[in-house]
């Protein structure tokens, strides 16, 4: 017989934040036992949402909230007009066409005649979703929750989505800079991770060597390692650009590893740009294997997170939590995360990432400083009880607006 396994339930976390953070929690949950949230994105895998919502689902549900999770099915015209949207409200240029915008609203319907949302609350992840609020009666609250770096969004795109984000009842941003001109209240929610899932439990040196070595992974000399989806917002091709450059000082092997997002038809093309670059040293990899991406981050030296535009960064906090030294582009939700010189380092070009690199194989002591310094900020700031009272305590709001359990 295999060994049982077992949901993650609250009272794991009492180790990691104590006994008194468990009672508040519960406290705050009595009220709302029974209460029927659904959570709605495009993706099951692939990305920080999925990774969000698989964790807090669950552990809502283990304290008696009833929340589901719903997921977008749609074409792949569908797929690349959201994509082009994503990059669009994180900066980039679109061509708004009519056609476009009748496509992108007639999936949309189609998923809304689909799903039968009577819930309590609705809680819509980014914009691949977002018009399904037009077509309901609300039984309760609708939330935009934007994952995305909102710093600077594309002004057209913007102006087209801004009458259907105020038809919702709250909008929640990654941070605080990332605030908008709404008639919609907005709040702010950080994300967080589950320290007890495959991807950031604790691992053996066996259990890390046997991983690496499936995948035929060399250990001889330092890992550097970026893990994200395949995508030029990511800039992989900047983290193969900058270890070249360290090449000629350092000695070590280079992992990308990455997915393809079933929501991001860009991915594909990305990975496919990144082959030639690939040689002894240099590794890419695509595949789905979360022990593989914790035996990575647990054996590297250094790993990277070298966005340009980034919502939050949830593979750096990961990273963090297993006291790995990070390099973070100076970006979005990273920059709240890594204080520059003592649990990391944020860098801004190419060169400057490679010098970083370089320091960090050069100097053990200092690898195990920041990493002992990132775990720290992680157990105090960005485990998923913080942000499961961040949502019952936005529930507890709404009962002044609707008469929620």
């Amino acid at each position: 017989m295999g060994k049982e396994t077992r949901v993650v339930r609250l009272e794991d976390f009492e180790p990691l934040i104590g006994g008194k953070s468990i009672e508040r929690i519960r406290k705050k949950a009595a009220k709302f036992q029974g209460f029927h949230v659904v959570n709605i994105n495009s993706t099951y895998y692939g990305g920080g949402v999925a990774e969000l919502l698989s964790s807090m689902t669950l552990l809502m549900n283990g304290i008696g909230i009833k929340a589901g999770w719903r997921v977008m099915q749609g074409s792949p015209d569908y797929f690349s007009i959201t994509k082009k949207m994503h990059n669009a409200l994180q900066g980039d240029d679109i061509n708004l066409s009519k056609r476009k915008i009748e496509l992108y609203e007639e999936i949309v319907e189609e998923n809304s005649i689909r799903n039968h949302l009577g819930h309590e609350m609705v809680i819509v992840h980014d914009p691949q979703p977002l018009p399904m609020v037009k077509h309901y009666k609300k039984h309760g609250p609708w939330v935009w929750r934007c994952h995305l770096d909102m710093s600077n969004p594309n002004k057209e795109l913007w102006n087209y989505l801004t009458p259907i984000i105020e038809k919702y009842d709250a909008v929640i941003f990654s941070l605080q800079e990332y605030q908008k001109k709404l008639e919609t209240p907005q709040l702010f929610f950080m994300p967080a991770i589950n320290p007890f899932s495959i991807k950031n439990k604790e691992m053996s040196e066996r259990e890390i060597r046997e991983r690496l070595g499936h995948y035929n992974i060399p250990t001889d000399l330092p890992l550097v390692v970026q893990v994200s989806r395949f995508d030029s917002w990511k800039d992989p091709q900047g983290v193969i650009e900058a270890f070249k450059l360290a090449q000629k000082e350092v000695k070590a092997t280079l992992v990308l590893l990455g997915n393809v997002a079933t929501d991001d038809p860009e991915g594909v093309e990305v990975y496919q740009s990144l082959l030639d670059s690939q040689n002894e040293r240099i590794i890419i990899l695509s595949v789905e294997d979360t022990a593989l991406v914790n035996a990575l981050q647990r054996h590297a030296a250094v790993v990277l997170q070298k966005s340009i535009r980034e919502g939050f960064g949830l593979t750096v906090t990961e990273a963090m939590w297993k006291g790995a030294a990070v390099i973070g582009g100076n970006a979005g939700g990273i920059r709240y995360q890594i204080r520059d010189g003592e649990n990391g380092f944020l860098v801004s070009s190419i060169e400057e990432a490679a010098r970083r690199i370089v320091e960090l194989i050069k100097d053990k002591r200092l690898r195990k400083n920041m990493g002992r310094k990132a775990r720290e900020t992680v157990k105090r700031q960005f485990l998923m009880t913080r942000l499961l009272e961040q949502y019952l305590d936005m529930f507890a709001s709404f009962e002044t607006i609707y008469r929620l359990r």
